[in-house]
């Protein structure tokens, strides 16, 4: 329940999937989620790094291996997800 409590919370999927594209600095993930304010990033960015789905390096922020799991383990979902959109439930 703590993940998905996680996983649940406001711009959280949409982070962990910028960050699955390739590592991103700060202002380049704010540039890429445009809505989101800098304090909610630094928070998110913050809740993500506790629980070693991120960590910041030099050259921006990266998926852990913990979180590039978390991406693999998504997988299914989101095929589930083109195939439920396609037969018109979105």
């Amino acid at each position: 329940m703590a993940a998905l409590d996680l996983l649940g919370r406001r711009w959280t999927m949409r982070i962990v999937w910028e960050l699955s594209q390739g590592p991103a600095g700060f202002r380049e993930l704010q540039r890429r989620c445009e809505r989101m304010s800098s304090s909610v990033l630094s928070t998110r960015l913050e809740e993500l790094a506790q629980a070693r789905l991120v960590t910041p390096r030099d050259d921006g922020y990266h998926l852990t291996p913990l979180g590039e799991e978390l991406v693999g383990a998504l997988r299914p979902l989101g095929d589930w997800s083109r195939r439920w959109a396609a037969a018109g439930g979105a």
